[in-house]
């Protein structure tokens, strides 16, 4: 199994492509490398493919406090 950044699996394959395989469209693709998301894609041992997202924990900003 081989791990990749998305970034990079998508100029392999080309973004059309990419989404495919991963079951996605090429609009949330291009918006997910935009952004900058931290995925990476991993080549299964069937030849398919999956994808993570590495996100710090709690990955939520913290609540912002209210003026009273």
């Amino acid at each position: 199994m081989s791990r990749i950044h998305i970034k990079q699996f998508a100029q392999e394959k080309g973004q059309a492509e990419a989404a495919l395989l991963l079951g996605m469209t090429q609009g949330g693709l291009s918006k997910a490398i935009r952004v900058g998301r931290d995925i990476y894609v991993t080549q299964q041992p069937d030849g398919s493919y999956t994808a993570e997202e590495v996100r710090p924990f709690p990955s939520q900003a913290p609540a912002k406090r209210s003026a009273a």
